[in-house]
């Protein structure tokens, strides 16, 4: 199909009570991997990619082969910065191709976090991509700060943004301990913000009962990155080990890496998907 924004993916998924899969990946064998469990579950996905990547070459490098395999992909495809922390990377991330961007102001005062939120939002709306904003705060190393409902309506509004990041008890990275969604506070959210997809971070990890019960209560993109860059480092570890110090040509080795990410990946899309 083509390169599309999350405008064109986000509202239908929270009407049918689904969520797009939102993977980040890193290099070509974990963008290749999503296309090829994107194709296979025939559903759209959101490739991200984290914000110090485009602090570097790396976001503008990528950016060319995952233009290419997303108009080649015959599901839609959306590319996405994560995490903005800055309007100078919305800038790049605009400019390089991607379609949707991402300034986390989740740390800022709120008037603060509006202001930022709203000026990326335009540049986006601008640019023709889409927008996604946080409010409230999903930790990852710090302190998690609950979404309050009232806040987010108001949030949304100023900002302008066309998908919500909402704090509702995840956190990045591995759990130390279970975690306890609060779905009663995602549900009023929703009920807040009837045309606005929420999102939920910090997916890896997360009770797959608890994501579903998110989904039914308005979450709309769901955000894998710990688990799935762990079944990489993992699945590479097994194909070294079989090697045994054995040669062999670096596209041949990573093929059953990356076979092994799209199976994780596919999972994840039909579970996501109500399937």
């Amino acid at each position: 199909m083509s390169l599309v924004t999350m405008r064109e993916l986000l509202p239908a998924a929270r009407k049918q009570k689904r969520a797009v899969g939102a993977f980040n990946i890193a290099n070509y064998e974990t963008a290749r991997a999503v296309i090829l469990a994107s194709e296979r579950e025939k559903s759209p996905v959101i490739i991200q990619l984290y914000m110090r990547l485009f602090n570097s070459d790396k976001a503008y490098d990528l950016a060319g082969a995952l233009i290419r395999m997303a108009e080649r992909c015959t599901q839609p495809v959306a590319l996405h910065l994560d995490h903005g922390e800055s309007l100078e990377q919305v800038e790049r991330a605009l400019g390089w191709g991607y379609t949707s961007v991402m300034l986390d102001g989740s740390r800022l005062p709120y008037e603060e976090n509006v202001r930022q939120t709203r000026l990326a939002a335009d540049k986006a709306h601008a640019a023709g991509a889409s927008a996604e904003g946080e409010i409230g705060h999903v930790a990852m190393g710090d302190e998690t700060a609950l979404t309050d409902p009232d806040e987010a309506a108001a949030f949304a509004a100023a900002s302008g943004v066309d998908a919500l990041a909402v704090s509702i008890g995840t956190a990045h990275g591995y759990y130390k301990s279970e975690p306890k969604l609060d779905i009663d506070r995602c549900r009023t959210i929703a009920e807040r913000l009837p045309d606005v997809p929420l999102v939920l971070h910090g997916g890896s990890g997360t009770p797959l009962d608890q994501v579903r019960r998110a989904i039914e209560n308005g979450i709309a993109k769901i955000n894998v990155a710990t688990e799935f860059q762990h079944t990489f480092l993992t699945a590479t570890n097994a194909e070294l080990a079989k090697l045994d110090g054995k040669f062999v040509p670096v596209d041949k080795f990573m093929d059953p890496v990356t076979e092994e990410c799209a199976a994780h990946i596919a999972r994840l899309i039909r579970f996501f998907s109500g399937r």
